[in-house]
């Protein structure tokens, strides 16, 4: 934890992973960030400190796994973010059209047993749902690596860099934003596009998430053009007469 904001991060989220194959799963409260970590440290060059966000990730196997998450539990309702890892096209599938998630996790440690379609991609980045790879595979292991960049590719052909980053548990293996953002040039993600998946993607995940808490849904306003002829009917016949002279 205290390696994050060393490197530049100003937000972590505390990941809570529920293998749903295993039996006697329960979704437990998340803890507080307050009673892990009396006082925050400081983010680096900033007077602010680092904000902790708690999630929560569910690897689904089989689509009856899926009706957790359909469910009105009160415990998963408390993370901050929702994500799902799916293992089967058909769960893949599921978690891009119907699933209320904020993230879909994509397995790049082994050679995907499906293609990714570009209709439930399309589906799930309307929804607001952003696709998550893990790098760290692509550090410790030629092997891991090659599938890393071979699966990232494939989906980056479709998101539309629709996508974010996430490390494993060792300190070693985490990267600072600009290293990651240079790894996702590998990927097949464009400049901006890879700055993305370490900034503005994380931001919309958070969003996306506070918005599923706390709302059904968001309503937002756009100012109308206005017409040539409607402002020339909306200028006073005195100030037009003015304007002709």
């Amino acid at each position: 934890f205290t390696v994050c904001f060393s490197v530049g991060y100003s937000v972590v989220a505390l990941n809570h992973v529920i293998d749903l194959k295993e039996k006697k799963q329960e979704i437990i409260k998340p803890v507080s960030p307050s009673e892990l970590f009396p006082s925050l440290p400081i983010v680096q060059g900033t007077s602010k400190r680092i904000k902790v966000l708690t999630r929560l990730t569910l690897v689904v196997s089989d689509p009856s796994h899926c009706n957790l998450l359909r469910s009105t539990s009160a415990n998963i309702r408390l993370y901050d973010i929702i994500a799902v890892f799916p293992k089967t096209e058909k769960l893949f599938h599921i978690a891009c059209t119907t699933l209320d998630v904020d993230l879909v996790c994509i397995n790049v440690t082994e050679k995907l047993p499906f293609y990714f379609r570009r209709p439930p991609v399309n589906m799930a980045i309307d929804r607001g749902i952003h696709f998550e790879l893990l790098y760290t595979p692509a550090i410790k292991d030629s092997t891991m690596r090659r599938y890393t960049i071979s699966n990232a590719i494939s989906l980056m052909q479709i998101c539309k860099g629709k996508v974010s980053s996430q490390s494993e548990n060792s300190p070693l293996e985490l990267r600072g934003p600009y290293d990651v953002a240079n790894l996702g040039l590998l990927f097949g993600l464009s400049e901006g596009e890879a700055k993305a998946a370490v900034s503005t993607n994380c931001r919309a995940t958070m969003l996306h998430g506070e918005t599923r808490k706390s709302a059904c849904g968001v309503v937002y306003t756009v100012k109308k053009p206005r017409k040539v002829e409607e402002e020339e009917t909306a200028v006073p016949a005195s100030k037009k007469a003015k304007t002709q002279a």
